[in-house]
């Protein structure tokens, strides 16, 4: 169970969430394993642990389980060059995850894999500056610099047309209804992972078949922070 899942290190935690069913996939585990999460959140401390945490301007980071689960459910859409669109960014992490599947690092197998793209985008500026330092002190900035990682100030429930149309969509707060930007922002196909709902949430996994055909599918109920402008986030409201 997520909850059993708490490690004292970035790879006990990951270890853990396999063990119990959540990783499933080595692509999902080896970029995790990537993307140390003490490097994205506010108490070091409490890095491991499997719980959602403050980070600050009434958001959160998402518990690693639901990250994790995340992953899993997009990991088809999230191939080396896609183009990927991260809804509430807020730390940066989900964002360096991503970037690990879409842009891998060469290899002796593949010495030019193909480079893909993640857009991060928060209403918050001071969460987006933030995001910028930890993707940074990661190790991510030269993909920063050109681009591979852009972290936009803006508001996600409108999605990001610039770099639209997007083969995954990850919204990391509750929409009290379905977006129907980032429906039309999903590329064909492409898929969204986002939570829906106000007091009673789930977890509805958003589909687009090539001719356009838009399939949706609740997967699970959740408790997330909602997904609304930045004077109701700050004010908890």
């Amino acid at each position: 169970m997520a909850w059993r899942c708490s490690g004292r290190s970035n790879s006990d935690l990951i270890r853990n969430m396999a063990r119990q069913g959540i990783i499933t996939s080595d692509r999902v585990s080896d970029a995790m394993a990537k993307v140390d999460r003490v490097n994205y959140v506010q108490r070091p401390g409490d890095a491991y642990q499997d719980s959602p945490q403050s980070i600050g301007h009434g958001a959160t980071i998402s518990a690693p389980h639901m990250h994790a689960h995340a992953l899993e459910n997009l990991l088809p859409y999230i191939r080396p060059g896609a183009t990927v669109l991260d809804v509430g960014s807020g730390s940066g992490y989900l964002a360096a995850v991503l970037h690990h599947l879409v842009s891998p690092a060469p290899s002796p197998d593949n010495p030019n894999p193909p480079q893909g793209k993640v857009i991060g985008i928060d209403h918050i500026p001071e969460l987006v500056g933030w995001s910028k330092h930890n993707l940074e002190r990661d190790g991510l900035g030269a993909a920063l610099q050109d681009g591979r990682i852009e972290m936009i100030v803006g508001d996600g429930r409108q999605g990001y047309i610039p770099a639209a149309p997007y083969d995954a969509i990850h919204v990391g707060a509750a929409a009290p209804t379905l977006p129907q930007a980032l429906v039309d922002q999903l590329n064909a196909p492409g898929k969204m992972f986002i939570p829906v709902g106000i007091y009673s949430q789930s977890i509805w996994e958003v589909e687009k078949t090539v001719t356009g055909q838009v399939r949706k599918r609740e997967l699970m109920g959740v408790m997330y922070v909602p997904l609304t402008d930045p004077d109701r986030q700050r004010n908890g409201a």
